[in-house]
């Protein structure tokens, strides 16, 4: 497992992100480097130590090496769950969706695991999961959508490449991974011809035209009324499921999209 982070500016984010929240963002995974650093300093004096006789010196310093191993899962967990919420709430994606940009490899491993979880628990029967194309890896590789893949394997689920390339569609329910056409299509409303009493059937048109006037704005309220609601669900899963799953990270992997 590789421990070099990488700098990773706005990459990390999938929308158009402030100056602050990018700084905040890689103020968390460079403090996360810095005690990564200190934790290798500590075990290799801790070896020294012990080498030349002096146990108690390199217990000590084996300590000071785990403390500050300790603070740099802690850094990272404050960045994943940080990145989390900048790039999946408020709106930002679907319900059906989750946005996995700037986590690390494993980080994206268990958030996602969780997120299946979730999503059967509360009925969903497919998944949208936004892996990155890899265009600020190194050698342009994608490190996400490999794991995103595995994880399906484990669990039996068929997916899909979607027709952008940096998502991946799961069918959450076993079958085969073919995504449903899309909705919200309304079909074309057919014109009325003059007839003997034509003026009766165009207040019953106008009538009709009422009734689905009221069934597209009733639609349309419902709609709203979805979205706002999907900032909530994503909400849940972050305040519920998301510090699970950072404190079953023991370690950080440091290999990013």
């Amino acid at each position: 497992m590789s421990h070099e982070m990488s700098h990773m500016g706005p990459r990390a984010f999938n929308h158009d992100n402030s100056s602050d929240a990018e700084a905040e963002y890689d103020r968390l995974r460079d403090l996360a480097r810095q005690e990564a650093a200190k934790r290798g300093q500590c075990f290799g004096r801790s070896k020294e130590a012990y080498s030349s006789g002096d146990g108690a010196g390199a217990k000590q310093l084996s300590e000071e090496g785990k403390a500050h191993g300790r603070k740099m899962e802690e850094y990272n967990k404050q960045a994943s769950e940080f990145i989390f919420r900048e790039n999946n709430s408020n709106g930002r994606v679907a319900a059906d969706t989750i946005d996995l940009h700037g986590q690390f490899v494993e980080e994206a491993e268990e958030i996602l695991e969780e997120r299946i979880k979730y999503a059967k628990q509360h009925g969903q029967n497919h998944l949208h999961v936004i892996v990155g194309k890899g265009n600020h890896s190194a050698n342009h590789i994608q490190k996400i959508k490999p794991r995103v893949e595995q994880v399906c394997q484990e669990l039996g689920l068929q997916y899909a490449t979607e027709d952008n390339a940096g998502r991946i569609y799961i069918n959450l329910t076993g079958g085969e991974a073919v995504m449903p056409p899309s909705t919200g299509h309304h079909a074309p409303q057919q014109g009325h011809g003059g007839y003997p009493g034509q003026q009766q059937g165009y207040q019953g048109h106008q009538g009709q035209q009422g009734h689905q006037q009221g069934h597209q704005q009733g639609h349309q309220q419902g709609h709203q009324q979805q979205q706002q609601q999907q900032p909530d669900e994503i909400e849940e899963f972050a305040k519920k499921m998301l510090p699970k799953v950072l404190r079953k990270l023991e370690k950080a992997c440091c290999v990013v999209m």
